[in-house]
């Protein structure tokens, strides 16, 4: 014989706690995608950074520079390429027929 939950009313609790708005969401996406960016960014300047230093002489090892470059080329190519499938994306949503 089957016997009552009668612990329904937590998981109901928890459940609710879990909920959020389209708006909240939106805005943690947005915050996840700005911070995603700046860090695109500060990769870029850190490169460009490593590289004046070497330039001016200032002590910056060669293959320092290098690695900077590749991290930041690196990060500018996958910034690049989660752009265009989000494009692709839109584009395929907005053919569908409803």
């Amino acid at each position: 014989m089957i016997s009552k939950i009668s612990n329904q009313a937590p998981i109901m609790q928890a459940t609710e706690l879990t909920k959020k708005t389209s708006g909240d969401v939106h805005q943690q996406f947005s915050g996840y995608l700005k911070d995603a960016l700046n860090e695109v960014n500060n990769s870029q300047i850190a490169s460009n950074e490593v590289t004046r230093k070497l330039v001016n002489n200032e002590g910056v090892e060669l293959h320092d520079v290098l690695i900077a470059q590749q991290k930041a080329s690196v990060a500018l190519q996958l910034t690049m390429e989660v752009r265009n499938k989000g494009i692709e994306a839109y584009q395929e949503i907005m053919r569908m027929q409803v």
